[in-house]
């Protein structure tokens, strides 16, 4: 690490004045602190990794302290990592004098998805192995442990027998038309000329156990009669909220709009929260010279890649086999969430090129059935679907326990955007610079992978646009290398008006589904206080964007005429 990038580190830790989930701070003045084996697994096990800044004091709003006895201090840290941790790490140092005081960096490297855990060998894998959550390191949970053992091998978990059912259990007209799209695909497949029963068995959608046939968990999930029967808790759920955050309430002060549970087998279930969501969700209408062309919130290609992929590559051990995929509508964005974090060596950041199956069998019945496509392409259907849709890309997230889907609704290049945009005319932006600037309107930062994913480029490409628009003046970079992130950095008088014009936006797209807003309608919608809700509609009835019907109680916003 630079000095460059050390002092940037340490600005962005003082600006916040908190660590972060990739940077953990310690005094070391009085000499090596305890416990540094939870932050160095934590990070470890952290896609990414981390630095720990030695020679900064928390207690002191971050200020520099400087490390008491350096040589000691990497002796220490040398030992803990080659000796007590598993398995062994190589972290870098860097050492500056600031101030005239020691600052030593640790660069943690996150080890490969199949060693970790990496865990405090005296502690044991149970008590040793951390995660980093936010800006903290936290024992990882059992399940956690077991997530990343049990992907050291192929899981088999939807190949499982299910005891208590028979062949008889299976829907026998599914199956056979399910056989005879196997042999109009595959005609010279031996395998497909044996008996039923066999067949079948090939395909392991049944095995044979103690003399009896019985389904696997893959093939009662695709062909049973009712899966609920043995696995009631194997069902898809929809909850509609009101606003954008599960504590809003509706006026007469419900939970939920909607409230839904899809079963049955995974063709039935999906198409059936699929068909609910794209019918429960917004729609916009384009005219095409006689004709009129709805347009939906969200486009049904990510949607149904989405509930799919969920229900595909969820984990089915028994440690989260009682947990349910949920989709979960707000008024901004769909989410969703399925139990179990990636499989394998995929990561976030490498979903569009990286591959790893954990339900093999049920992958490929489901593949077969043009459910999903087992060629690694689900994940760039749904970005290049949004992007289509002019939306903002789909964001994901793996919790480890959970992995989520999340689609936002925000339309990234409107005639609003094309406005802000050319305030900036007079600088040398190519249009993929300018998509990044619009996102960065909404989203707080930006990273280098953010920016492949919104623009469909690589990695240095990414960081050579990104480092361009730095040197423009129109983003600010934070952090350094892999760590880096940029935010916008226009003037804050561009930044407020970005945000009133969204808002804006917002209150005209209600009027147009609602037919009218009132004050405590803009305060749910937004977010706001009773006397900004009133700004913003007086603001905008004096700007002749809306007409004032009624008064006091009963004054509502229509549309101008």
């Amino acid at each position: 690490m630079t000095r460059d990038e050390l002092l940037q580190l340490i600005a962005e830790v003082k600006s916040h004045q908190s660590e972060m989930n990739n940077i953990e701070v310690k005094s070391a003045k009085e000499g090596t602190p305890k416990r540094l084996y939870e932050v160095f697994s934590a990070f470890a096990n952290r896609t990414g990794g981390g630095v720990i800044l030695f020679g900064l004091d928390e207690n002191e709003n971050f200020e520099i302290v400087g490390v008491g006895d350096v040589q000691r201090l990497q002796t220490e840290i040398s030992n803990i990592v080659t000796s007590e941790m598993e398995p062994l790490l190589r972290p870098e140092f860097s050492i500056e004098d600031i101030d005239d005081k020691k600052v030593m960096a640790v660069e943690v490297y996150a080890v490969e998805a199949e060693a970790r855990p990496c865990y405090y060998k005296p502690a044991g894998l149970q008590k040793g192995a951390y995660i980093r959550v936010g800006n903290t390191n936290r024992l990882m949970t059992d399940y956690e442990i077991f997530g990343y053992v049990s992907a050291k091998t192929q899981p088999t978990f939807d190949g499982e027998l299910v005891k208590d059912a028979t062949l008889e259990d299976l829907n026998r007209e599914k199956l056979e038309t399910y056989l005879e799209l196997l042999k109009r695909t595959r005609p010279q497949a031996a395998y497909l000329k044996q008996s039923f029963e066999h067949i079948l068995a090939q395909l392991h959608i049944i095995r044979k156990s103690e003399g009896i046939f019985r389904p696997t968990l893959a093939g009662l999930l695709m062909f049973g009669n009712y899966p609920q029967t043995f696995e009631p808790q194997l069902v898809i759920t929809f909850l509609q909220y009101y606003g954008v955050a599960e504590s809003e309430k509706t006026p007469r002060g419900e939970r939920f709009l909607d409230n839904r549970k899809f079963e049955g087998t995974i063709p039935d279930m999906v198409a059936g929260a699929v068909n609910h969501v794209m019918a429960t969700i917004r729609k916009g209408s384009l005219i095409e010279g006689l004709f009129r062309r709805d347009i939906p919130e969200y486009p049904e290609e990510a949607v149904r890649e989405a509930v799919g992929n969920a229900v595909a590559h969820r984990d089915y051990s028994n440690f989260v086999r009682g947990g349910y995929i949920q989709i979960r509508l707000f008024a901004d964005r769909l989410e969703i969430q399925s139990p179990g974090g990636l499989y394998g060596n995929v990561t976030e950041e490498t979903l569009e090129v990286e591959q790893s199956t954990r339900n093999r069998t049920l992958v490929r019945l489901m593949e077969d059935m043009h459910l999903i496509e087992n060629r690694g392409s689900g994940i760039n259907t749904m970005i290049e679907a949004m992007r289509s849709a002019n939306l903002e890309p789909p964001r994901f997230q793996d919790k480890r326990s959970s992995f989520w889907v999340i689609l936002r609704n925000l339309t990234l290049m409107d005639q609003a955007a094309i406005s802000w945009l050319n305030r900036f005319a007079n600088r040398p932006l190519n249009d993929r610079q300018r998509l990044a600037l619009v996102y960065l309107r909404h989203i707080k930062s930006i990273t280098n992978c953010d920016y492949q994913r919104l623009n469909q480029v690589d990695s240095v490409t990414a960081n050579r646009e990104l480092r361009g628009l730095v040197r423009t003046g129109l983003i600010k970079l934070h952090g350094a290398r892999r760590w880096a992130r940029y935010t916008l950095n226009v003037p804050i008088e561009e930044q407020i008006l970005s945000i009133l014009k969204t808002q804006e936006t917002k209150i005209l797209d209600y009027i147009r589904e609602h037919g009218f807003i009132k004050r405590a309608d803009c305060i749910k919608l937004l977010n706001l206080k009773d006397t900004q809700a009133k700004t913003i509609l007086f603001k905008m009835r004096n700007q002749g964007l809306l007409k004032q019907q009624g008064t006091r109680k009963d004054t509502r916003y229509i549309l101008p005429d």
